[in-house]
């Protein structure tokens, strides 16, 4: 049979419901598990936390609720984590998480991305005479800067996959990298493989906002049974770029075309030209069918060859 990859979606924002890990272990049968917990103003609230106390600024959602409450099934499962949880701060996270799995006589191989806090180098970047990618405003004081990182991709993370990693966790990256670079590394996706990327970077969109992606944001909210028990994504991965959204059997929610359609068109500007660090994708011919009960496929993506830039937050 064909390889399938399996992702879950478990988090998408600092504060995110806790019930979405549990949830997805039991009954998600998943190869990965994804959290994405960095949205903009997070990193500004991550930044001012940092500056008090340098042990921290990171997320604590993810150490103290998934991690720690769910670290036997995750050892027992094998799935894997990837996650952007590390905020400002990856190797204190990684610290808490180490010293979480050691209090439980377990023990997981744990990476970290970093380089992309960009602190270090605001005036560099003020001298070049940066401005603001869409309205040209000026770079900013560095002193008035409590943030400043590069949005990274995929790549570092199947990097991290290939090297042996259990778990991967990261600071600033696209949300949508969460999910691309565990794919590249399980299909060996090149970069030059542009509408896989692109395909990879949309299914990890569908799911890089959580319950979004299962009614949560749908427009016709009284067609979505059973919100309060809302079940958590997960998408079924091929290796052509093609992928199933679905949710964990006996939740609530609802998968349709038109709910999944709604989370593709959600923050990507231009779907002609939306640019990643991977890929600049093409979304305007991607098809959604039901495929099931709760089966959406997703297929038509096209991608195109990456800038040189990287995006700065």
């Amino acid at each position: 049979m064909a390889k399938v990859v399996r992702i879950g979606g478990a988090g998408g924002f600092l504060g995110d419901s806790s019930v979405a890990a549990p949830q997805l272990l039991k009954g998600g049968k998943l190869d990965y598990m994804m959290l994405d917990y960095l949205a903009e103003a997070t990193m500004s609230t991550l930044g001012q936390l940092k500056a008090a106390r340098p042990d921290q600024g990171y997320a604590r959602d993810f150490t103290e609720w998934v991690w720690k409450d769910n670290l036997q099934e995750l050892k027992a499962q094998g799935v894997k984590i990837i996650t952007n949880a590390g905020g400002l701060n990856p190797r204190a996270c990684r610290a808490r998480m180490e010293e979480l799995a050691a209090a439980a006589g377990l023990s997981f191989k744990i990476a970290i991305v970093e380089g992309d806090d960009l602190m270090g180098e605001l005036e560099a970047l003020k001298a070049q005479g940066l401005s603001e990618m869409f309205t040209d405003a000026p770079f900013p004081d560095p002193k008035a800067v409590f943030s400043a990182n590069a949005y990274f991709g995929g790549r570092p993370i199947a990097a991290a996959l290939a090297a042996g990693a259990d778990m991967v966790i990261t600071g600033r990256v696209v949300d949508s990298a969460l999910t691309l670079g565990p794919l590249m590394y399980e299909f060996g996706w090149t970069d030059e493989d542009h509408d896989q990327l692109s395909a990879g970077s949309l299914a990890g969109h569908v799911i890089e906002c959580g319950a979004q992606a299962t009614g949560g944001l749908f427009t016709d909210w009284r067609d979505v049974p059973d919100w309060a028990h809302i079940g958590y994504p997960i998408v079924e991965c091929h290796a052509d770029g093609s992928f199933v959204v679905t949710k964990p059997e006996g939740t609530g929610g609802l998968v349709s075309p038109a709910a999944v359609a709604e989370q593709i068109l959600y923050e990507v500007g231009d779907p002609q030209a939306y640019a990643l660090p991977d890929v600049v994708c093409d979304f305007t011919q991607v098809r959604c069918e039901q495929a099931g009960p709760n089966r959406v496929l997703v297929t038509g993506a096209k991608g195109y060859p990456a800038s040189d830039r990287y995006k700065v937050c």
